[in-house]
C-alpha cells in the first residue's frame, strides 16, 4: 500500500510539473503570435506612407520605414528594456534591474527562462511601432540619418520611460495617482504624438505646402488606396499590439498590465467596438476614405485605455468621438503651418490625450490592486500631462538641435527633385507612370506643376 501511494504521488507530482509546462509554453506561444501579428503593423505603415507620398518620394518613404524598423530593435535591446525595467519610480534605478542589461543571462537562450525572451520581443515590436508613428508625418523633406537618430531616440528611450511611469506595475502614475492606460494610449500614442509635433515645428512645411499669402496647397498622396489598404493592415496588427498589453496567467485568470482581473473578451468587444465607431465618426466629418480608415485607428486608441472595462456601447461612443474630433484637430494644426503629411498628431497624439481622459471621465473610482489609488479624473490628467511633456520636450529639443547644425532636413533642390533620386538606387514605377518635374512655380514657393515626364 504504501508503494502504492508513493507512486501514486509520484504521478500526481508529475502530472502537475507537466501542467506548469504546458502553461509556460502556451504564455510563449501567445506571445510569439503577437509579436509576429505586429509585424504588420509594419506592413501597412509601409504600404501607408508610401502611398501617401507622392511619387517621387515613395521609395525614400519606404526606405525610412524599414530602417526605422532595423534600428529601434537592436538599440531596445541593448538600452530599451533596461529602462522599462530600471525606473518605474522615477529616476532612480530599481533594484533587480540588471537583469535586464544585454550581457545578463536573461538576455538569450536560457533553459530556466521562458519569459524574458518572449516579453522582451512583444515591446521591441510596442518600440518599432513608436518610433514609426513619426515616420509618416514628416515624408518627403527629413533626412534619413536625422530621423534614424529621432526614431532611436523614441522608440528605445523616451516611450519606454514613459511605460515605466504609467505602463508598468510599480510605475509611479499608477502607485501614486491610479494611473489606467492598459491599451497605452498615452503610453505610445500620446508621446509618440507629442514628439513628432516637437518634430515638426522645427522641420517646416513641405515645399509647396504653403503659398506667401498662407494659403494652403494640397500635396496630394500619390495612391489613396495604397494608403487605406495599408491603415486596414495596422489594425489587423493592433490586435497582436492589443494582445501583448494582457498578462497571460497560466491556470489563473488574465490580468491587465497593472496586475487588475482582465479578459480577452472585454478586450474584442471594446477593440471592435471602438473601430467601427472611429470609421464612422470620421465618415460623418469627412466622407474621405483615408480620414475614415485613419479614424478607424483613432477609435480603437480612444478606447484603448479602458479595454477592460468599458461597455462596449461605450466605447463605441468614445471612438466615434474620436473619429469627429480628429480630423478637426489636423486642420487645426495645418491651418498653423504645420505640415503633418499623414495626420499622425492628430490620429495619435490627440487620440492618445482622448483615450487618457476618457478613462477619467467614465471610469473614475474603478478599483486598483494592492492599496494603489483608484482610477480618478485628477490621476488620469496628470498622466496626460507628464507624458505629453516626455514626448514633446525631447523630440522639440533634438530635432532643434539638428536644426541648428543644418543636418535635420534635405537641401531644396533634393527635395524638389525628390528624395528617391537622391537616395534610392532603383525607380518605384519605371513603366506607366511619370515624374513630376521642377517647374517655374516650384521656384516661386508654389504647388508643383503637373509636368509630366517620362520615369528614367
Amino acid at each position: 500500500m504504501e508503494q502504492q501511494l508513493l507512486e501514486l504521488g509520484e504521478k500526481v507530482a508529475a502530472l502537475e510539473a507537466g501542467a506548469g509546462m504546458s502553461n509556460t509554453i502556451n504564455m510563449e506561444i501567445f506571445y510569439w503570435w503577437c509579436t509576429a501579428l505586429m509585424i504588420t503593423i509594419h506592413a501597412g505603415f509601409l504600404a501607408y506612407e508610401m502611398g501617401a507620398s507622392r511619387a517621387k518620394n515613395v521609395l525614400a518613404a519606404g526606405t525610412k520605414n524599414l530602417l526605422a524598423f532595423a534600428f529601434v530593435v537592436p538599440t531596445f535591446f541593448f538600452f530599451g528594456w533596461w529602462i522599462y525595467n530600471a525606473f518605474p519610480s522615477g529616476f532612480t534605478i530599481a533594484e533587480g534591474s540588471e537583469v535586464a542589461l544585454p550581457w545578463s543571462a536573461a538576455m538569450g537562450p536560457n533553459l530556466t527562462d521562458n519569459a524574458t525572451g518572449i516579453f522582451w520581443a512583444a515591446f521591441a515590436l510596442f518600440a518599432a511601432t513608436t518610433a514609426s508613428i513619426a515616420s509618416g508625418a514628416v515624408i518627403e523633406r527629413i533626412r534619413l540619418t536625422a530621423f534614424l537618430v529621432l526614431a532611436i531616440v523614441l522608440g528605445s528611450a523616451v516611450w519606454i520611460l514613459g511605460a515605466a511611469w504609467g505602463w508598468h506595475p510599480d510605475g509611479w502614475l499608477t502607485v501614486q495617482f491610479g494611473f489606467h492606460d492598459v491599451g497605452a494610449a498615452g503610453c505610445v500614442h500620446l508621446i509618440a504624438g507629442a514628439f513628432t509635433l516637437g518634430i515638426l515645428l522645427n522641420l517646416g512645411p513641405r515645399h509647396g505646402k504653403y503659398n506667401a499669402d498662407g494659403s494652403i496647397n494640397a500635396l496630394k498622396a500619390h495612391s489613396v488606396p495604397l494608403t487605406v489598404v495599408g491603415l486596414m493592415l495596422i489594425i489587423v496588427g493592433f490586435f497582436g499590439f492589443l494582445g501583448g498589453c494582457i498578462i497571460y496567467n497560466g491556470g489563473a485568470q488574465w490580468t491587465n498590465i497593472y496586475g487588475q482581473p482582465a479578459t480577452l473578451s472585454a478586450f474584442a468587444f471594446n477593440t471592435l467596438m471602438g473601430f467601427t465607431g472611429g470609421i464612422i465618426g470620421g465618415w460623418v466629418k469627412t466622407r474621405d476614405p483615408f480620414w475614415m480608415m485613419s479614424c478607424g485607428l483613432v477609435g480603437i486608441i480612444s478606447a484603448a485605455s479602458g479595454l477592460d472595462v468599458w461597455y462596449p456601447p461605450l466605447a463605441f461612443a468614445i471612438g466615434m468621438a474620436g473619429g469627429v474630433m480628429a480630423p478637426m484637430v489636423a486642420l487645426f494644426l495645418e491651418k498653423r503651418g504645420i505640415d503633418d503629411a499623414v495626420g499622425a498628431v492628430a490620429v495619435h497624439g490627440f487620440g492618445g490625450a482622448w483615450g487618457v481622459l476618457a478613462m477619467g471621465l467614465f471610469a473614475s473610482g474603478y478599483p486598483n490592486v494592492d492599496g494603489m489609488p483608484a482610477v480618478s479624473l485628477t490621476g488620469q490628467v496628470v498622466g496626460l500631462v507628464v507624458l505629453g511633456a516626455l514626448g514633446f520636450i525631447p523630440g522639440y529639443a533634438i530635432s532643434a538641435v539638428m536644426k541648428a547644425a543644418g543636418v535635420l532636413r534635405v537641401p531644396r533642390d533634393v527635395e524638389i527633385m525628390g528624395l528617391d533620386a537622391v537616395e534610392v538606387p532603383v525607380e518605384a514605377y519605371p513603366e506607366g507612370l511619370v515624374r513630376m518635374a521642377p517647374s517655374a512655380s516650384d521656384e516661386d514657393g508654389g504647388m508643383a506643376a503637373a509636368k509630366p515626364v517620362p520615369a528614367q
